[in-house]
């Protein structure tokens, strides 16, 4: 069986090309970023490249190289340079905001946006007088607003004026009451004064006003405390109502995390559940939901949410959603089930190294290998590992798992490429009762392999049977050379190596296996293709990852009609593109990561489709040479 087949109520316009980390942007209503930041972050600005790489820049470098560009570019743009303004004044860049808050309020005068934060600027700065100016002209050219007299009473309070603040404060209430640092801060004040009561109280006097649901809101949490989920439900109800469509994310966030945090799980896929939209309500909302599907067994709705928060391609979500597509996965196949005694077994087949099939465009970058060439066949998928249970089991994919089946593939290429050799992996694939691979506890014996190999149509002059032990540190790598013709080994060979380091140990082992294998059939090693650059040191494991991902991606697509269990569809285009882009003129690298797209879209088509733009412009912005590049194309489009 041949397996070759993210003020005002909106979001922050993008300021610049690297991505900031940051989650969206808070309105300018209340207060601006924090005036501390954590000791490990302070001196360090962390962003996102155009392909999703987080990269982590010295605050004078981004001050300097990335604002002031940023800065200059967006300088006639209100949209992106608000955005810009709030994104730096959150990173603790403020005396560098000053021109360009000024700049935003010449770009919209009148504009409420502009003028606050033109005061925040001025506020971080020490200009209260300036700051109460541009706060009270605003007022008295377009009426008092919500905003504009929560940023007046801040003034009043540096001043020290505690009463006019508070009386400043009730107003901007009553004209907005649903300001989440103005409302905290109104709460504040009167609980320091007289207590929880208090603070209870004065939330009530809140809720009372017209258009309130954010007091509820609160209401609701203190209900949670006191143990009444009937009373916090019809608060959030009524909250619900008062805010109308779509629901604010921070109502849902807070909505589902103390309804979480309080067991109640079934409210709150009953009250956020119907309301979530992902690029709306992002990803607290989006996690407390799945976690809640999850734990009332509903795994599909789980995933569903899930998908939802990859399609909005957010790096700075790239961790959370990997733990739930992880979870989701464990939780569809039935990790640590037992199999039944009777199961059924294939040997698939993939002719060549795994990234160059033979009616791959890209064969003719290579060196055609003639028919009257020795075959090798591989096979692994075979490891002794400690805690092994008693029967047979599912599992996820584990290190030594991919490992097992990576070893073949990789000297499947090295042998086809250095020493001129036909070359077919045997794939050990479940097919009853659950598509899936399987890996053996026990070495695959000789006359076993060889009957397997002479199975396929073209008959093999030689078997490479690899296993694995890897019960303690160091792990160990096995590889027997096995003669078909009369079963005679003709040499065996091992490595040991860390768990955390194998590069050397199986590079040393793989050019074991090479030299013997050219004794063995007169074919003398050569030096790799030009155009074969294996990545090495701490990158070769992820090479090899990225070999047995393509497998996999392969191997679970094989059969339409009786797919496998693949997870990690996301995070395996991805590692691709990022080894790609870490060895830009490796062409078996960008071939790897062609036929793993090539391959998803059968599988998973709308993930492939996530990654095109950034494909696009790994091929734009670092091409191979021209044959290479159009062979590679070729398998993209």
């Amino acid at each position: 069986m041949s397996f070759l087949k993210k003020l005002l109520g909106k979001q922050a316009a993008p300021a610049d090309a690297a991505t900031h980390a940051d989650q969206p942007a808070p309105q300018p209503a209340d207060t601006a970023a924090s005036d501390t930041q954590a000791p490990q972050e302070a001196d360090m600005i962390r962003a996102y490249d155009a392909y999703g790489r987080e990269i982590f820049v010295p605050r004078d470098q981004w001050r300097d190289n990335v604002l002031a560009g940023a800065i200059e570019r967006h300088w006639d743009d209100a949209d992106s340079l608000a955005g810009l303004i709030i994104q730096s004044l959150g990173d603790g860049f403020i005396d560098e905001m000053v021109k360009p808050a000024d700049r935003l309020v010449e770009l919209q005068p009148g504009a409420e946006r502009g003028v606050v934060l033109q005061a925040i600027v001025y506020m971080k700065t020490g200009r209260l007088d300036d700051a109460e100016r541009v706060l009270r002209d605003f007022m008295a050219a377009h009426g008092e607003t919500g905003i504009v007299l929560t940023n007046l009473a801040k003034i009043q309070d540096e001043r020290g004026d505690e009463a006019g603040a508070l009386a400043t404060l009730w107003h901007a209430l009553e004209l907005d009451p649903n300001q989440d640092n103005g409302l905290g801060w109104y709460e504040a004040i009167h609980r320091e004064h007289g207590g929880d009561a208090a603070g209870v109280a004065a939330m009530r006097k809140v809720a009372a006003l017209p258009g309130s649901w954010r007091a509820q809101l609160w209401l609701a949490h203190g209900e949670l405390g006191s143990h009444n989920l009937s009373g916090a439900l019809a608060m959030y109800e009524e909250s619900l109502a008062r805010a109308g469509t779509p629901a604010p994310a921070d109502l849902l966030a807070q909505m589902s995390g103390d309804l979480g945090n309080a067991g109640a799980i079934e409210p709150i896929v009953q009250l956020a559940g119907p309301r979530f939209e992902a690029a709306h309500h992002g990803i607290q909302v989006g996690n407390n939901l799945i976690r809640a599907y999850v734990e009332l067994g509903r795994h599909d709705e789980a995933r569903a949410i899930l998908d939802q928060l990859y399609a909005q391609q957010r790096p700075d979500w790239k961790d959370n959603l990997a733990y739930w597509d992880t979870e989701l996965a464990r939780a569809a196949l039935g990790d640590g089930a037992t199999e039944p005694a009777q199961m059924r077994l294939a040997m698939l087949l993939g002719r060549g190294p795994v990234w160059l099939t033979p009616d791959s465009p890209a064969a003719a970058l290579f060196t055609p290998v003639t028919p009257d060439c020795p075959l090798v066949s591989f096979l692994g998928a075979s490891a002794e590992i400690g805690d092994a249970p008693e029967g047979a089991e599912r599992q996820l994919a584990d290190a030594t798992g991919r490992l097992s089946r990576a070893l073949p593939l990789y000297f499947n290429e090295q042998l086809a490429l250095r020493c001129g050799l036909r070359t077919q992996t045997l794939v050990p694939w479940l097919t009853e009762p659950h598509p899936g691979f399987l890996l053996s506890g026990a070495a695959w014996d000789d006359t076993d392999a060889i009957g397997y190999a002479q199975q396929c149509e073209a008959q093999s002059d030689y078997v490479v049977i690899s296993h694995l032990v890897t019960v303690a540190e160091p792990w160990r790598a096995e590889v027997r050379l096995v003669r078909t013709e009369d079963a005679e080994c003709i040499g065996a060979l091992s490595a040991e190596f860390p768990m955390a380091d194998p590069t050397a140990a199986i590079q040393r082992l793989t050019e074991d296996l090479v030299a013997l294998v050219g004794r063995a059939t007169a074919q003398a090693p050569l030096a790799a293709p030009a155009n074969y650059t294996v990545p090495d040191g701490a990158a070769f494991p992820y090479y090899l990852l990225r070999l047995e991902q393509l497998l996999a991606v392969r191997c679970n697509g094989a059969d339409p009609d009786q797919p496998g269990q693949l997870n990690g569809e996301r995070e395996i285009i991805d590692g691709n593109l990022r080894q790609c882009l870490d060895f830009p003129r490796s062409v078996n690298a960008r071939l790897l990561l062609a036929q793993t797209v090539r391959a998803m879209k059968k599988v998973r088509p709308d993930v492939a489709g996530e990654f095109e733009e950034k494909i696009a412009r790994l091929q734009r912005e670092q091409p191979l040479a021209a044959p290479a590049q159009a062979a590679v194309q070729a398998l993209l489009d």
